[in-house]
């Protein structure tokens, strides 16, 4: 049994992945990895967990990702990546949590209080 499905979250986005055997396809929503994260540091944040694995190549991942923006989707499919390769081999957890690769990212954007600009941020004071 190669197939399994996670999901990963980061932020408010929130990754659900469908990983199988086969050759190293990675598709996001419908795209190439390549096309819809195009820079270098975002491809590599969505490889990692099936580097540090060692079984890049050798699993198609589906990925349905939605909400936030392209950096929190790539964290977010990451940890599901390294979440379902857990799933189908528990001996590769070790390594994966060395790298970080297992831990939720729960930091969240604070919301806005009343009587303040911003979360913290007062409004300007004006002595006259």
């Amino acid at each position: 049994m190669s197939t399994t499905n996670t999901s990963g979250r980061r932020k408010t986005a929130v990754a659900r992945i469908y990983l199988t055997a086969g050759s190293g396809n990675i598709t996001v929503n419908g795209k190439d990895y390549k096309e819809y994260f195009p820079t270098l540091p975002l491809q590599y944040i969505v490889t990692q967990s099936l580097e540090v694995a060692g079984v890049a190549g050798n699993f198609d991942v589906k990925v349905n990702v939605n909400g936030g923006g392209v950096k929190g989707q790539a964290e977010a499919v990451r940890l599901a990546i390294a979440k379902a390769l857990v799933e189908l081999d528990p001996e590769a957890k070790p390594a994966l949590r060395a790298k970080g690769l297992m831990t939720r990212d729960d930091r969240m954007v604070e919301r806005k209080k009343p009587g303040r600009r911003k979360a913290r941020r007062r409004f300007q004071f004006s002595k006259r």
